[in-house]
């Protein structure tokens, strides 16, 4: 019996985490959609452009380490 309390239990705090009653539950944290844009930036960049990034990169490590 108390395992079907336990159990009990521990759908009675899902239903909780469900419908929203936690009131530490909240919206997505500011520093999380911050790092998702961020991301979504750099592709959105990096995918059109990457091989003129990459010769940007390329040529600019090449003239530092030939002195030019």
């Amino acid at each position: 019996m108390p395992m079907f309390t336990g159990v009990l239990a521990a759908l009675a705090a899902l239903a909780d985490r469900l419908r929203g009653d936690d009131a530490e539950r909240g919206d997505v944290p500011g520093w999380v959609m911050i790092t998702v844009m961020t991301a979504a930036l750099v592709l959105a960049i990096l995918i059109p452009f990457r091989e003129a990034i990459v010769a940007a990169v390329t040529n600019a490590l090449a003239s530092v380490t030939t002195g030019g």
